[in-house]
């Protein structure tokens, strides 16, 4: 079928179904007239690349199901591109809605095209990472174009959404120095825009030329996802000046976006405080108009190395029940190493959980289906259409066959005591035999 808009904002705002919104509707059990005013005013963005020809949309809002996205790549530490490529398909059978390939070593172009070729799941890049990689040259060597150059190459490559540093600028580094952070800049694409700016004295290209990008992305409907250079990566940075004051200009650029009839995300803290979540999801929803909020986390507090994706999920159900409408997910290898097949997983399913909480807690429409189908499971004790509902089943059948009970009908917890058994025969009139 011939395409006949540029953008998913583009024709959302001239009244053209598209196959994703529609798509979209139905997995979220929206009419398309509903979703269709949401996609053209930003609050909704359904990043799908023309190029991306096997992918499977999703949409992006606070009103919608909570998403997440599963960081992987190749680095100089871990070469392996069948082992990512393991890591990719096991994410997306665990149901990640997103894979953002942040490979910083080798070749990465085969890798990324091999993602937009098979994988259905949205494809997101940082495409400052690749830029070193790429031109094999030092950072101060870079020119603006060539940054640019490497968001068209991905582009063209298919990539669904870009991550982009726009928001900081040379005011940036004077306040950096000024305000003494206690961990500075821990954004990786964050730092290094500050480093090149730094070394070179020009303006950040991303924010220079932002009009140019614009263009790139809406040629192949690339949602540009506007990086929070300076997320708090401590408690103590939470909801500071820098923050603050880059959320204001990524705001600002927005609007400049949506004007171009591209789409849109913002993305968040980081370290939070618990206390804090709620006002920063909402302090986002006012100054970005409602452009959907993709958080890292946040993590509520900062010592616990190894167990990272409980802490990031609870602070990612605070803030997806506030408006937060994208979670990446965060493994227990956070802040100590590459994650493993194990970490992926384990930071998958913390991730699916808060989001899952989160949707029963806003109300999305059947977000409590499945958990309702679980209780009737567990009220007649039917061990395999709770398999059927759990997120994990695997896991859970494991527990439950390496600990088997001595009677089938209980659980090795309370054997005979069990609530549940006691209470179906006392309302059969049945003898419960406890002794």
């Amino acid at each position: 079928m011939e395409r006949n808009y540029a953008t998913q904002m583009d024709a959302a705002r001239r009244g053209i179904v598209t196959p994703e919104l529609k798509k979209v509707a139905e997995k979220e059990y929206m009419a398309v007239e509903d979703l269709m005013p949401l996609v053209a005013s930003g609050k909704v963005a359904i990043p799908a690349n023309k190029l991306h020809t096997c992918i499977d949309p999703e949409g992006i809002g606070s009103m919608l199901r909570t998403k997440i996205n599963v960081n992987l790549g190749v680095s100089k530490d871990c070469k392996d591109y069948d082992v990512e490529m393991q890591k990719v398909l096991s994410a997306v059978n665990m149901g990640a809605e997103a894979i953002m390939d942040l490979s910083s070593h080798g070749n990465t172009q085969p890798f990324r095209r091999k993602l937009t070729s098979e994988c259905p799941a949205m494809i997101g890049t940082v495409p400052v990472y690749d830029s070193v990689i790429h031109y094999q040259r030092d950072l101060d060597t870079l020119t603006a174009k060539d940054f640019i150059d490497v968001i068209r190459l991905h582009a063209e490559d298919g990539v669904d959404f870009v991550t982009l540093h726009c928001g900081i600028t040379r005011k940036t580094i004077d306040q950096i120095r000024k305000h003494k952070r206690k961990m500075n800049i821990v954004s990786r694409g964050g730092s290094l825009v500050f480093a090149w700016m730094c070394m070179t004295g020009e303006e950040n290209p991303f924010y220079e030329y932002y009009d140019e990008i614009l263009d790139i992305c809406r040629e192949y409907d690339v949602t540009i996802s506007l990086g929070d250079a300076c997320r708090p990566g401590c408690l103590a940075d939470a909801t500071d000046v820098c923050q603050i004051e880059e959320l204001v200009r990524l705001g600002e650029l927005t609007k400049r976006a949506w004007e171009k009839d591209v789409q849109v995300m913002v993305e968040g803290p980081g370290h939070v405080p618990m206390d804090q979540i709620a006002a920063n999801m909402k302090v986002q929803q006012t100054i970005c108009m409602g452009a959907p909020f993709y958080v890292l986390g946040p993590l509520v507090t900062d010592i616990a190395p190894g167990y990272d994706h409980i802490t990031a999920a609870i602070g990612g159900a605070i803030a997806a029940m506030n408006g937060a409408a994208f979670l990446c997910y965060v493994t227990p290898a956070e802040h100590l190493a590459l994650p493993n097949l194990d970490d992926v997983k384990q930071g998958i399913i913390a991730s699916k959980i808060a989001a899952h909480a989160a949707d029963i807690a806003k109300g999305v429409p059947h977000a409590r289906d499945i958990d309702d189908k679980m209780g009737d499971a567990r009220r007649v004790l039917d061990w395999e259409a709770q398999w059927d509902c759990a997120m994990d089943p695997e896991t859970a059948k494991a527990i439950r066959a390496d600990r088997s009970p001595e009677q089938e009908d209980t659980c090795s917890m309370c054997g005979k005591f069990c609530a549940v058994r006691s209470m179906n025969k006392a309302l059969n009139g049945e003898h419960i035999d406890i002794l």
